[in-house]
């Protein structure tokens, strides 16, 4: 039996539909079809499954690189964040992803040295033409910063600040909350501290061993043991040993974020035999998931990370809809928040200069 001619033909290949295919189906307009799949526009209800109903029927989906040669956006915010380690930056990247997605963008990830800042990246960006730039715990050179303005480019830093004024940043309170976990070990009796700085460029470890110095030299305490952790896993372990191997070891020990102090609590019950919360205080700053573990209890002072996101989403939607905005520095306000990780002051404790006490204070946004 010879083979049906017909069956033989290769089938013709089905091209996608097209928006106009979709409006004469669903009997709209063209700009109505643009308008349901265009997040935030304006659209009744009825329009909306209409269109819906003709693009499942149609197997219909825009093309997004077609409609941004129209518009001129890609509608892709990018995202540099140092790996992926250190927990913090993993919420901020969640709580980023999940917010632009709200207003209709989607974040594309770019990975940086920590140790070299973000001009590495600038080409790499500049290639993909994203909307804006969103530098999570990522240092930015002023050659960046010019170039990124001279392309057009929004740019906004979390977690980081720049010393100049021409790009816009979201951080916590570093000075402030260093200066309460100062006052806090202070009035727990503690004699012997100790910093462990993060990188040493970065404007967050810069204002937090600023603030927890202010906050012992306010209580006449001069003399602070300074080991560098650079905010690594290896290097913190390195740094902690030191200073637990002295002959005259700290008894309470400021880790300039979450990660490293969870490092520093492994280290000391682990090699050093050490009860954490009694022998020695370890503390943090950040209020990462991992703190609230019952295994590691960590005292440490809070980044509401969803609060700063979606800080730093308001500025990018200001940015990309004005042609100029001051370059504000957003500071949110955090709170201690007291754990077993460090001795626990007696109740009632006030501590003069800048009165302390075990109340939490209410979150707060100061635009700087």
């Amino acid at each position: 039996m010879k083979p049906d001619p017909v069956k033989m033909e290769a089938e013709p290949e089905r091209r996608p539909a097209t928006a106009y295919e979709v409006a004469e189906l669903a009997g709209v307009s063209q700009s109505a079809v643009s308008r349901v799949f265009t997040p935030g526009a304006s659209v009744s209800t009825g329009m909306r499954e209409k269109v819906l109903d003709a693009a499942q029927q149609l197997g219909y989906r825009p093309n997004l690189v077609a409609r941004s040669l129209i518009t001129r956006r890609s509608s892709l915010i990018g995202v540099a964040v140092p790996g992926t380690a250190n927990p913090f930056y993993q919420a901020a990247l969640d709580a980023l992803s999940t917010s632009f997605a709200r207003i209709g963008y989607r974040v594309l990830l770019f990975t940086s040295d920590p140790l070299a800042g973000s001009d590495p990246i600038l080409e790499e960006v500049l290639r993909y033409r994203v909307d804006a730039l969103v530098l999570i715990s990522t240092s930015l050179s002023s050659r960046f910063a010019d170039e990124c303005l001279q392309q057009g480019l929004p740019v906004v830093m979390l977690n980081r600040k720049t010393d100049g004024d021409s790009v816009p940043s979201v951080a916590g309170d570093n000075r402030r909350g260093a200066k309460e976990l100062a006052a806090f070990l202070f009035a727990g009796k503690h004699r012997r501290f100790a910093y462990v700085a993060g990188l040493e460029h970065s404007s967050t470890n810069r204002d937090r061993e600023a603030g927890f110095l202010e906050g012992l030299a306010e209580r006449k305490v001069r003399h602070v043991d300074r080991v560098t952790g650079n905010y690594s896993a290896d290097d913190t372990a390195s740094a902690v040993r030191t200073l637990l191997s002295s002959t005259t070891p700290p008894d309470a020990i400021f880790c300039a974020n979450d990660y490293m102090a969870l490092v520093a609590i492994n280290l000391a019950r682990t090699e050093f035999g050490l009860n954490v919360g009694t022998d020695v205080s370890i503390v943090g700053f950040d209020d990462i998931d991992m703190a609230r573990w019952p295994i590691f209890g960590l005292t440490t002072y809070s980044q509401p990370v969803k609060l700063m996101v979606q800080r730093v989403v308001q500025v990018v939607e200001r940015q990309l809809s004005a042609a100029v905005v001051p370059a504000v520095q957003h500071i949110i306000d955090g709170e201690l928040i007291v754990r077993g990780s460090a001795r626990v002051p007696q109740t009632g404790v006030v501590q003069s200069a800048d009165q302390w006490t075990w109340r939490s204070r209410k979150r707060q946004d100061i635009s700087r």
